[in-house]
C-alpha cells in the first residue's frame, strides 16, 4: 500500500482548499485528516474517502470500488475510491470531511 512521494503531494495540493489538512503515515500509506478527524486515505497511490449513506450511492453510480486493504478478504471499508477528475471538483472532500465532523459530534454528544 506504499504511496509515491509525487502522488502524496498531488492529492495534498488538490485538497490545499479544506482547512487543516494533515497527512499522516500509517501501514505503508497515508491517512488525511482535517480537524482532527479521519477522512481519507493514499494507499498504492489511489484516494480514497470516508462514505457513510448519505453519499455511498454517488461513489457506486461513478463506479468507484470500496477500499479493500486485504486482498481475497471480501469486507470492504466505507471508503471510496476518488478519481482525480471529481477530486479536483472539491465538493467530495468536503462532503467527506463534513460527514466525519458530524458522526464525531454525535458520538460526543451520546
Amino acid at each position: 500500500m506504499r504511496v509515491s512521494n509525487g502522488f502524496r503531494a498531488f492529492v495534498l495540493e488538490q485538497l490545499a482548499g479544506l482547512e487543516s489538512v494533515r497527512p499522516r503515515a500509517m501501514f505503508g500509506g497515508v491517512g488525511l485528516y482535517a480537524d482532527d478527524v479521519f477522512f481519507g486515505i493514499l494507499a498504492a497511490d489511489v484516494l480514497y474517502l470516508k462514505v457513510d449513506d448519505s453519499n455511498r450511492e454517488q461513489y457506486e453510480a461513478e463506479g468507484m470500488p470500496a477500499f479493500q486493504p486485504y486482498a481475497g478478504q471480501p469486507t470492504p471499508m466505507s471508503y471510496y475510491w476518488i478519481t482525480c477528475r471529481v477530486t479536483r471538483a472539491r465538493r467530495w472532500p468536503y462532503r467527506s470531511r463534513r460527514h466525519c465532523l458530524m458522526t464525531r459530534s454525535r458520538l460526543r454528544d451520546a
